[in-house]
């Protein structure tokens, strides 16, 4: 367990991850337009912003997060996000996601890009 190297998913995202026992975080790199296609997992998410800004979609919603804000995202809820500029997001999820461990996480690999 522990800090893995930087990783890159993509031409538009690429993430590093630190992970524990019980919970994951992931600094993750979005260029703009950047897709992450819906999906859902068991882990609460919880993204913090920190450079740029994201749109989710989430439950019938819109939401549009910023530098500095966060988003929680329950268990099992599907969501998808667009890099609304160049972002840098930190993730944690609890429990920690095996499928990003095991790189059984094709969604994130295709390099989809929301048209402008």
């Amino acid at each position: 367990m522990g800090f893995r190297p930087l990783e890159t998913m993509s031409d538009v995202i690429s993430r590093k991850i630190v992970t524990g026992d019980k919970a994951m975080v992931a600094q993750v790199f979005l260029k703009k337009d950047a897709v992450v296609p819906e999906h859902h997992h068991e882990s609460e998410q919880i993204t913090y912003i920190l450079e740029g800004s994201m749109k989710f979609e989430l439950e019938g919603t819109e939401v549009i997060v910023r530098k500095g804000e966060t988003l929680t995202i329950p268990s099992n809820v599907p969501h998808r996000a667009v890099a609304l500029e160049d972002t840098v997001d930190l993730d944690v999820f609890s429990p920690i996601r095996t499928d990003w461990l095991t790189k059984d996480d094709a969604y994130l690999r295709r390099g989809e890009k929301e048209e402008s």
